[in-house]
């Protein structure tokens, strides 16, 4: 009887190291679905009301030693226009893509109020990409804080 029992004990440190881990296991997969599943994205799409201060706000990008602000005019609830200025003959001699660049993206931004699922031509991806960061960083200082 004796070594039926010593069996039965350790099956049962079996059993109940498998339900520890079985356990532990249901712990850390549920542990990485709360951390890595899909956030709320913070950044207004078309659809969402944004609430902005209304006036003009500009953002500078230096190119060499020229600086060319980006300006963005906001009412209380919308994206009015974007501009390039002062957009002097030296900058438009020695960067020729600028002004046309940014001549496709602004109706793009007025169409979707923001600059998410802007499409430019790939000759100037990086020139847009440049524009596209400079509107961002002026509409981020329209935004109302709470």
């Amino acid at each position: 009887m004796s070594s039926k029992t010593k069996i039965v004990v350790l099956r049962m440190k079996e059993i109940i190291y498998t339900a520890i881990f079985v356990g532990l296991g249901i712990l850390l997969i549920t542990l990485f679905l709360v951390m890595f599943r899909p956030k709320k994205d913070t950044v207004p799409t078309s659809g969402d009301a944004v609430a902005y201060v209304p006036g003009v706000y500009s953002s500078a990008i230096t190119l060499n030693s020229q600086d060319i602000n980006v300006e963005v005019t906001v009412d209380s609830k919308k994206i009015t226009s974007v501009t390039l200025v002062p957009l002097s003959e030296a900058v438009t001699t020695m960067y020729p893509l600028m002004q046309p660049a940014m001549d496709n993206l602004s109706p793009q931004i007025l169409k979707n109020q923001s600059t998410k699922n802007i499409s430019y031509p790939s000759e100037s991806r990086y020139t847009s990409s440049v524009l596209i960061k400079a509107v961002d960083q002026a509409l981020t200082k329209a935004q109302k804080t709470d």
